[in-house]
């Protein structure tokens, strides 16, 4: 009789889950990708990731929620270090910047997922809705602090410039949407 599974080990498992579904829905897209695909990148038999995960849709919906909070997490200690509001806003673009220049770089997650299952996952579009209100909600709390009515302007270029990126594969919408926001900000 094979010895119980730990807590650890399914967290571990869970989180080698986690990063194969990310890494192959990233790269191939969501539909593309098939569960033994998942199962063999993960190492993980289709028993144990149905335990997990009961659908497909459900280990989507994990791994966006697990990517929002790494993504968001890494925005606000890039942005945050900056002390100056101004330039703190701006910072969002720095950090922009350097994701669109990331090697492997495919645009926005959720986006992506949104235009994959958007339509037919009530789930899906729930946690895209989220995701996208949460990175507003950032955006506002630190174009506030400026005195400024910028914080819909620095969240619309934000997302142009992600999707621009992402469509054209060139990190250069990042700093075009800085310098439009500098504009506004007087900030030379």
């Amino acid at each position: 009789m094979p010895a119980p599974i730990t807590q650890e080990q399914n967290r571990r498992d869970r989180e080698a889950l986690l990063d194969a579904a990310e890494k192959l829905f990233y790269e191939q897209g969501i539909q593309a990708v098939g569960m033994d695909e998942i199962r063999a990148a993960s190492g993980l038999p289709l028993k144990r990731i149905y335990r997990f995960f009961a659908t497909k849709e459900d280990l989507v919906v994990a791994m966006l929620q697990r990517r929002d909070q790494r993504w968001r997490g890494n925005l606000a200690a890039h942005v945050e270090q900056v002390p100056d509001p101004r330039e703190r806003v701006l910072a969002i673009f720095d950090w922009l910047a350097e994701w669109f220049a990331e090697p492997g770089f495919r645009g926005c997650a959720w986006i992506n997922a949104h235009g994959e299952l958007g339509p037919t996952s009530e789930a899906v579009q729930a946690e895209v809705r989220s995701h996208k209100q949460a990175f507003h909600d950032q955006i506002t709390a630190w174009a506030h602090a400026t005195g400024l009515p910028v914080a819909e302007p620095a969240f619309l270029l934000a997302e142009g410039a992600i999707v621009t990126a992402g469509i054209s594969g060139d990190p250069a919408p990042a700093r075009h949407a800085r310098a439009a926001l500098a504009t506004l900000l007087g900030t030379p």
